[in-house]
């Protein structure tokens, strides 16, 4: 019999699992928006989700559908996210555009930042927070704590 892996090789350790309500189509908003690519899909009924899993780059996102009998709710139920996903990528500029096309809000334009990447910040339709970013310069950490010092005070 063979060996099950404990963690499985196409998951890391720790995978955000996002509560949409309408996660079918946070799937397809997903797949436009960051080259999502559709892992599995567990519907349940009246077409809402039970659970579903996507990939983006290397990474796994499972989502689930809003259920509040179950206190499962989605940010714009629970009027914000206190949680940021941060996509580390190739060209920030070129992913942050495509998300936008495909309706993500913008929270902050694509710019320099103090820490050495390029990085910009949207709203999903769905409530959910991004962070992208692409490494543009190395910065020493006596570098990195006097510009935070600088811009956070």
């Amino acid at each position: 019999m063979p060996q099950v892996k404990p963690v499985p090789d196409w998951m890391h350790t720790v995978t955000p699992h996002l509560v949409c309500a309408g996660a079918a189509d946070a799937i397809e908003f997903y797949k436009k928006a960051f080259n999502a690519v559709e892992m599995m899909r567990l519907p349940g009924p009246q077409g809402k989700l039970i659970h579903a899993g996507i990939r983006i780059g290397d990474s796994a996102i499972f989502l689930t559908e809003e259920r509040p009998e179950w206190g499962s709710f989605d940010p714009k139920s629970l009027k914000g996210s206190p949680i940021t996903i941060h996509l580390q990528v190739e060209d920030v500029d070129e992913l942050f555009e495509q998300a936008v096309r495909a309706g993500a809000n913008i929270r902050m334009p694509v710019q320099e930042m103090f820490w050495g990447d390029r990085y910009g910040y949207l709203e999903d339709p769905f409530g959910h927070h991004w962070a992208i970013a692409t490494h543009v310069r190395d910065v020493s950490l006596e570098e990195l704590q006097e510009a935070a010092l600088k811009v956070c005070g």
